[in-house]
């Protein structure tokens, strides 16, 4: 009998791979958008028996999006939803307006008021201060919160709004700010400040947070005043106390109807993990126009906002007509940005991309360098400014229109975190945006110099960029 069942193990072993495979090739096909991820799950699971098909039961299913969808469809809506309507514009990014409403189901709102600021010497003593003058509501979501120089005053400001009785919710990423030790988590959460950590679980079926992150950075006060943009709370970011690897940023206050999407966004966030809503006037007061800026937020994330930015940047080089100005930390776009930016200078638009000299993860620059070729060979010119690292995530169309906030030109921040933008029409805040990006052009990179490259260096190069989706 023995010998039977050791006879039957393979059998059984074999049968079971083909069926977890056959299982893994349906679903692959049925709910994969990308032939190139498709077939590698697929080969996957027939090739590794057993390990294959149990990695893509807890990496390759999204089970973000089904749960965010079951979550949301239970939720009030703050405003009236509103068909596709006119655009308030009448020049030739009209088209752009009336797209953007298409892709995210938001109005663009007129009657806002926008402040840049320059990284945390400028934004984290505004920020505070609103806190501490916030009476009614405080959100705030970060991806990297630390409980340094910079975080402390963040934590105690926070600790001291919920001591009065202010409505504190605050949510950091799982793995920004800290997966196995959250300093800053632990404290609010001691003090009875109510904190959560988005997709945080080592349990296998919640295991898409090993590779999926909230990189949204937002803090909004009373549902009134609204900060937004690339920057984390960290010491690295308080420039001026010459930290020993600063990093630079732009932030920007808000104020206005567009607030309210953005406290909308954040809503979302904190019913998805913690299943708690967020509504009444205390989060959505009646909102005066507070500027002449028209804004929209603009999501995107693996559930129904899947590359929603990524279409919204698309959108907007394909309606330029005199420039795009693009700076970013990395710049790790797929083919889609690519063809797009070379299709816009080749109509004559000037294209132009600053990146830094040196990033703080050095595998990120080598992959660039992949990236960039094919824009040189069309003409676009890219730039790249010495350290100090700057952070700053910004795009400009027609000295008319700007997408600022948390996404970086890569295909994580398109396609695997959630983040969160904000697109402006208002030529005197783009100029100034515009001229942000110029003051940051230092040597411009050649084909020359990308052809000076050595077979080792471009084969290190071309295999980073292998590895974009998991940087």
């Amino acid at each position: 009998m023995s010998g039977l069942t050791i006879a039957a193990s393979p059998a059984v072993i074999s049968l079971l791979h083909i069926v977890l495979a056959a299982g893994v090739t349906g679903h692959a096909l049925l709910h994969k958008r990308d032939p190139g991820s498709a077939m590698a799950w697929i080969g996957l699971a027939w090739l590794a028996p057993i390990l294959g098909s149990t990695l893509y039961l807890l990496l390759g299913i999204n089970r973000v999006r089904r749960r965010a969808m079951n979550l949301r469809s239970r939720r009030p809506a703050t405003r009236v939803a509103q068909s596709p309507r006119a655009p308030l514009r009448d020049d030739h990014l009209a088209q752009l307006e009336y797209t953007g409403q298409r892709i995210t189901g938001r109005p663009a709102e007129a009657g806002n008021a926008v402040t840049i600021l320059r990284s945390g010497d400028a934004a984290y003593p505004r920020m505070i201060a609103a806190i501490e003058a916030a009476r009614c509501s405080v959100a705030l979501s970060s991806y990297i919160f630390r409980s340094d120089a910079a975080g402390i005053g963040f934590i105690d400001a926070l600790i001291r709004a919920a001591g009065r009785g202010v409505q504190v919710r605050v949510l950091v990423d799982g793995i920004g700010a800290g997966y196995f030790l959250s300093a800053a988590y632990r404290r609010l959460r001691r003090a009875g400040v109510p904190v959560a950590r988005f997709l945080h679980s080592p349990l296998p079926w919640r295991m898409p947070f090993l590779n999926l992150r909230n990189h949204k950075k937002l803090l909004a006060t009373d549902g009134r005043i609204a900060f937004t943009g690339g920057l984390n709370i960290g010491a690295e970011n308080l420039t001026l106390h010459q930290p020993p690897r600063p990093v630079f940023d732009t932030h920007f206050m808000v104020q206005g109807p567009v607030v309210a999407q953005l406290v909308d966004v954040f809503a979302d966030d904190w019913l998805f993990t913690t299943g708690e809503q967020l509504a009444g006037d205390r989060w959505f007061p009646l909102l005066e126009p507070a500027g002449d800026a028209v804004a929209r937020a603009v999501t995107s994330g693996p559930d129904q906002d899947l590359e929603k930015i990524e279409f919204m940047t698309l959108a907007a080089i394909g309606c330029a007509r005199i420039s795009v100005k693009v700076m970013t930390p990395y710049f790790l776009p797929d083919e889609r940005i690519i063809t797009a930016l070379a299709l816009a200078s080749w109509r004559g638009v000037e294209v132009d991309v600053i990146v830094p000299e040196r990033s703080n993860h050095p595998t990120l620059d080598w992959a660039a360098r992949v990236q960039i070729g094919p824009l040189l060979v069309a003409g676009c010119r890219v730039w790249t400014h010495p350290p100090p690292f700057d952070h700053s995530k910004l795009m400009t169309v027609d000295g008319i229109w700007c997408l600022i906030g948390s996404a970086n030109w890569d295909i994580r921040s398109f396609r695997l975190n959630f983040e969160l933008d904000l697109e402006l029409y208002h030529s005197g805040l783009v100029r100034e945006v515009d001229d942000l990006i110029g003051n940051h052009r230092g040597s411009r990179i050649t084909m020359a110099l990308l052809d000076k490259r050595s077979i080792p260096v471009l084969l290190r190069d071309s295999a980073a960029r292998l590895l974009l989706p998991y940087l």
